[in-house]
């Protein structure tokens, strides 16, 4: 019988209500024992390496639950992580980085209801994830929640209350599962060159399992988001500049950035002086689906072919984010950042 680790760290899944809110009380034990129908699944051993709400989830927790899978790589089949939804795509961003090309899937769900609630979603979530990660086509990180199977540089929540919380961005699902049926999906996708086609996964996971997978220690802090919002001033780039090396430029549309002259400095001034100083700047679209073309319209073309600015093509800013954190984490030079950051990770990429 197989053996999966469950790694409980909170979230709505284990929570309460004890008058001032819903906080995390459940202990990862009380969680598997509410779920009796995993018992005959597999194995199930449970660590409690925290128990917080996601909002308070950080890159030193993201380590955390990076070195608690290390540190048991060896004994079991896969993981489990239960987690607060509000950051669960930013956390299974971080760990697809952070775990390179694991033969072993390392699933992250949770819940829209705490486990008590009478319509709580938590139960079948729970029971679907060790379904996957008994699955051998499983392998790397992957998200499953409200019946879908999504790969952790995908994930986004688009809802807040419904349980189908999650979508998948830009890539479809590696698989939908209804009950105990898992119905596999075949993305057959240019990074399927270098991560192994759903559609052939039993074959591919069995020939990986002798393989290692490559454990990463750390992340680069000086990174965050800026979102172009219309009257936003350039001075923001001279704020953020003390105290920060990369900024992930979320632009409207397909990628357009405002070039009117009437600010000094201008977009345009700002933007190339940030990269010329050893900056990283990644440009995005605030849009959800279907990525940015820098080259369609003028106001996008002047950033197009400009070394220092990277592109973010289709990919999510939960994963931008955190590629940026571990990239600029691995070097500083700016040939090795690009080739780095344009290097597909488990499917985060179609170019």
């Amino acid at each position: 019988m197989k053996k999966i680790l469950l790694i409980a760290t909170g979230g709505t899944i284990a929570s309460r209500e004890d008058g001032y809110g819903l906080s995390p009380t459940l202990t990862g034990e009380e969680l598997a024992q509410s779920v009796p129908e995993i018992a005959g699944l597999c194995e199930i051993d449970v660590v409690q390496p925290m128990n917080i709400d996601s909002t308070n989830m950080s890159p030193q927790d993201w380590m955390c639950i990076r070195d608690v899978i290390a540190h048991n790589y060896p004994s079991y089949h896969g993981f489990v992580i239960l987690h607060g939804t509000d950051t669960m795509a930013y956390t299974a961003a971080a760990l697809s980085y952070l775990v390179q090309n694991s033969p072993k899937p390392i699933v992250l769900t949770g819940s829209q209801q705490p486990m008590g609630h009478p319509f709580t979603d938590a139960k079948l979530n729970l029971y679907q994830s060790l379904l996957w990660a008994l699955d051998d086509a499983a392998r790397d990180v992957s998200i499953v929640f409200g019946g879908l199977v999504i790969a952790g540089t995908r994930a986004r929540k688009q809802r807040t209350m419904s349980f189908n919380a999650f979508t998948s961005v830009n890539f479809p699902p590696l698989a939908v599962i209804r009950t105990d049926r898992i119905i596999y999906g075949a993305p057959q996708h240019a990074c399927s060159r270098t991560q192994p086609s759903i559609q052939k996964g039993v074959q591919t996971n069995a020939a990986l399992m002798d393989a290692e997978p490559r454990f990463h220690d750390v992340l680069d802090g000086g990174v965050c988001t800026l979102r172009l919002t219309p009257g936003l001033t350039p001075a923001i780039f001279d704020l953020l500049r003390p105290n920060l090396s990369a900024i992930i430029l979320e632009t409207f549309g397909i990628g357009g950035v405002p070039d009117a002259q009437s600010s000094s400095p201008s977009f345009e001034s700002a933007i190339f002086d940030w990269v010329d100083s050893g900056r990283t700047l990644v440009m995005t679209t605030q849009v959800p689906e279907e990525g940015m073309d820098l080259g369609v319209y003028r106001v996008g073309r002047t950033y197009a072919e400009h070394p220092g600015i990277l592109k973010g093509g289709d990919m999510t800013t939960e994963a931008l984010v955190a590629k940026t954190l571990w990239v600029l984490a691995q070097t500083k030079d700016p040939k090795q950042i690009r080739e780095l950051f344009y290097t597909p990770i488990n499917f985060d990429r179609l170019d």
